[in-house]
């Protein structure tokens, strides 16, 4: 059996987008990819509503498991997904890259994260659909 392709999310803090990524492809299509996340300027710790959120919604609880952290953190990956950072976007040698553009929901209200969180699910999912059938670009 080919090992699993692996799969980092990146954004600069490493504290809301790529985390809730990360929970969700671990959570979704870790049958298929290994999901990892980093940034290139780390957060002190995951955002809090993301938190709350994602343990509310899919029972996840990124604090258990995740912690922000750094691109030299990472072991070598196939596919590297940016978040849509408006900046200076992390990059990572990989043979695949893609960029998400999703919109930073930190410090906006709950329904924000939602949106955010639900656009992740579809993106995962999709991104697992397109792995299993070969077709990445």
């Amino acid at each position: 059996m080919n090992p699993r392709v692996k799969v980092a999310f990146l954004c600069v803090h490493n504290s809301c987008r790529s985390q809730m990524a990360e929970a969700l492809g671990k959570h979704l299509a870790g049958d298929v990819f290994e999901s990892f996340s980093a940034g290139t300027e780390p957060g002190a710790r995951i955002n809090p509503d993301a938190v709350r959120l994602m343990k509310q919604v899919y029972g996840i609880d990124m604090e258990q498991t995740q912690h922000s952290k750094a691109l030299d953190h990472l072991p070598a990956v196939d596919i590297a997904v940016t978040m849509g950072c408006n900046v200076h976007c992390p990059t990572l040698p990989c043979s695949h890259r893609e960029d998400w553009g999703l919109d930073d929901p930190s410090g906006k209200e709950d329904a924000a994260f939602l949106a955010v969180m639900k656009r992740i699910e579809e993106k995962v999912l999709d991104l697992k659909r397109r792995i299993q059938t070969g077709r990445l670009e």
